[in-house]
């Protein structure tokens, strides 16, 4: 029980320290939400979206889940997406994977974990697309590889849901991003996949 205490000294703690520099943030922040970014990341503590790039509560949305999979079957996924883009009005749906993800490392693996195989599925199916080229990677390699893989995959599955579609159709500004985070040093790095048209989605 300790261990809990200690997080609400915390929250004590950080709302002394926004309020001392800005005593009217939670005001206005109550009053509205008005984000120009989604984030759809993995769920892994080590990757803790707002934080890593220097954001304020109320900057981003953020969607998180194991190994940051966009699924045609996933309404939560979806249902963020949709009132990112409809409700909020972002600007950027930012998918950003990691290098040592969990998830996709045990994509990787010959072995059964349980209900996770049946969400990993799309992950299996990356690495089966590109099991040439990955397999010819050294283990850490090939990991870090399908985790960039995985990223180019989620940005065309973002690109190709009819909320995406749509808000381009009627000429909503929306850029769909592919990142990746490295664990071991901090930095995040742009794939260099940005997609703003039905056009470009076949490039990725």
């Amino acid at each position: 029980m300790d261990e809990l205490k200690s997080l609400f000294r915390n929250n004590r703690e950080w709302i002394e320290s926004i309020t001392t520099r800005d005593p009217a943030f939670f005001q206005r922040l109550a009053k509205q939400q008005k984000p120009r970014f989604l984030w759809i990341g993995c769920s892994d503590s080590r990757v803790p979206a707002n934080e890593i790039v220097g954001l304020e509560p109320g900057e981003m949305f953020v969607h998180r889940n194991v190994a940051n999979v966009v699924s045609s079957s996933d309404m939560n996924c979806l249902s963020v997406l949709q009132y990112a883009i409809s409700v909020l009005g972002v600007n950027h749906v930012i998918v950003t994977g990691h290098y040592g993800c969990g998830g996709v490392s045990a994509a990787l693996e010959a072995r059964q974990h349980g209900l996770i195989d049946n969400w990993l599925h799309p992950v299996r199916n990356i690495y089966s697309q590109y099991r040439a080229e990955l397999d010819a990677l050294a283990e850490e390699k090939r990991i870090d590889r399908l985790c960039e893989l995985n990223v180019a995959e989620q940005v065309k599955n973002v690109c190709s849901t009819v909320y995406v579609q749509e808000a381009w159709a009627r000429g909503h500004e929306l850029v769909v991003h592919g990142w990746i985070y490295d664990i071991r040093d901090g930095i995040l790095k742009d794939l260099g996949i940005s997609v703003d048209s039905p056009a470009q989605v076949d490039e990725v």
